[in-house]
C-alpha cells in the first residue's frame, strides 16, 4: 500500500496507468539499424498514442538491445537513451520513466536525472537472481550512494522482486513478500511484481500479498490486458507493454485500438 503518497506525487492520481515505449535497437546493439533521430520520433510517436488513450505514466527501456550486457550500459547506449527521453520528455508532458537493461541500474538513474525523468525500473535490487545475462548481485547500497552523490533524489527507484526472466533457486527460502520488505527496508520508493516473463501475467493474489505487506507502491510489471486488469486492484499502478502490441507481442508495433481498450478497462476497474 503506497503509504507515502509517491504514485499520487510522480502521476497526479491515486492509481496509475503507465505504459512502456520499448526503444528501437540502440547504437552498438548487435540488431541496431536506425538513427537516433529515427529513434527518437518513434519513441515520441509512441509516446503522443499512449498520451491520447488516457495512460498516466510512460516507461522508456532498451529492450531491442539483445542480448544486454550484465549490470553495466556502454556510453553510446547511454548517450542515446538520454537523447531519447528528452526528446520524449520534451514532446509529451507525461512522467516518465527509465529502465537499461540489464540491470543498468546506476547509468538508468544518470540518465533519468539528465532528462527529466522521475522515476527508474530497476533490478537486482535485493538478493542475488541468475538472469538470462549471469548473476545478478544486489545494488541497493551502491544505487542509493551513486543517487545521492550525483543530487538525482527526485528520481524515484522502482525496484522488480524475484524478477522475471531470472532462476530464483538460490533465495528459494525467501518469499516474495519477505524480498518486498527487504526492498523497502533498503529505501526503495516501491516493489514490483511479474510474471516469470515478458507478457506472462503477474499472480494477482501474490500482488495483493505485497500491496498488504509493506508501506511502498505495488506496481505490476508484466501480463496486464483488458481482460485482467480489474483483478489487480491492489496494485498501485501497472506497467503495461506487450498487450498494447499488434499481435500481443512485444516486438509488435503500438496498436491505438489496444492502447485504448487497456486505458478504458483500467478506469472501469
Amino acid at each position: 500500500m503506497d503509504q507515502r503518497g509517491v504514485v499520487p506525487a510522480l502521476f497526479g492520481v491515486p492509481r496509475a496507468l503507465i505504459g512502456m515505449i520499448h526503444a528501437g535497437a540502440l547504437p552498438g546493439s548487435p540488431l541496431s539499424a536506425d538513427p537516433v533521430d529515427a529513434l527518437c520520433a518513434h519513441a515520441v510517436a509512441e509516446a503522443r498514442v499512449l498520451a491520447a488513450a488516457g495512460f498516466h505514466g510512460l516507461l522508456l527501456e532498451n529492450m531491442h538491445d539483445r542480448p544486454y550486457v550484465r549490470g553495466q550500459a556502454a556510453a553510446e547506449t547511454v548517450a542515446a537513451m538520454a537523447v531519447i527521453a528528452r526528446e520524449v520528455r520534451r514532446e509529451v508532458a507525461l512522467p516518465l520513466g527509465l529502465q537499461v537493461l540489464a540491470g543498468a541500474n546506476r547509468e538508468a538513474i544518470a540518465i533519468a536525472h539528465a532528462s527529466g525523468a522521475c522515476f527508474v525500473r530497476v533490478e537486482g535490487f535485493v538478493f542475488a537472481h541468475v538472469g538470462d545475462e549471469g548473476v545478478h548481485e544486489s545494488d541497493a547500497a551502491a544505487l542509493l550512494r551513486h543517487r545521492r552523490a550525483i543530487g538525482a533524489g527526485e528520481v524515484r527507484v522502482f525496484a522488480d522482486i524475484k524478477k522475471k526472466h531470472s532462476a530464483h533457486a538460490i533465495t528459494a527460502d525467501v518469499s516474495l513478500v519477505e524480498t518486498a520488505r527487504a526492498a523497502e527496508f533498503f529505501l526503495a520508493d516501491g516493489v514490483i511484481v511479474t510474471g516469470s516473463a515478458t507478457g506472462d501475467p503477474a499472480d494477482a493474489r501474490a500482488v495483493a500479498e505485497v500491496a498488504a505487506a509493506t508501506g511502498l507502491p505495488t506496481l505490476v510489471g508484466s501480463g496486464v490486458d483488458p481482460h485482467n486488469v480489474a483483478s489487480y486492484r491492489a496494485a498501485d499502478a501497472l506497467i503495461v507493454g506487450s498487450s498494447l502490441k499488434k499481435g500481443g507481442h512485444w516486438t509488435g508495433s503500438l496498436d491505438e485500438a489496444r492502447c485504448v481498450a487497456v486505458s478504458r478497462a483500467f478506469r472501469a476497474s
